[in-house]
């Protein structure tokens, strides 16, 4: 017998503690991007260009795990607000170079306060956070690799 009354129960399932607590730090960080006229997908696409920058839209696809679909509409809000540019890779014309301009380099000065500003709103150890992301990182890896087998098996 499971130690779950009852397996079904709203307060027992990942899924919605998952959903939930995405959700709720994303709203953590509402404040902090809104000056900046970023939005939190978009503040995910700015992290990986300062760190891998120049990227195709395919690497930085594979980067987020979104689709290129998806981050399209993202990267045009991001080029329309001035902080990057999307002109043809040289190595590739059917392929864009997502590049930082002037403006989203600068940005980064400013998005350097927010980890530090998170850890004081959300109140938790470092430590805390830390562990959680190692756990949060297993748990995207098992998803993956479950989600794999389904389709070679289906």
């Amino acid at each position: 017998m499971s130690d779950i009354a009852d397996p079904l129960e709203l307060e027992n399932q990942v899924c919605f503690a998952l959903a939930v607590a995405s959700r709720s730090v994303i709203a953590v960080y509402r404040p902090l991007l809104e000056p900046m006229g970023l939005t939190h997908p978009q503040y995910l696409v700015m992290l990986a260009l300062w760190q891998h920058a120049p990227l195709s839209v395919k690497e930085l696809s594979r980067l987020l795990q979104l689709e290129p679909a998806t981050l399209s509409p993202l990267l045009k809000r991001l080029e329309a607000t001035g902080y990057v540019e999307r002109p043809r890779a040289r190595t590739d014309e059917r392929s864009l170079a997502i590049t930082l301009t002037p403006a989203g380099w600068r940005l980064r000065n400013e998005a350097e306060k927010i980890p530090a500003a998170i850890v004081g709103r959300l109140g938790m150890e470092v430590s805390e956070l830390q562990h959680l992301h190692q756990v949060l990182t297993r748990v995207i890896g098992a998803a993956n690799e479950a989600n794999v087998s389904y389709r070679a098996n289906s």
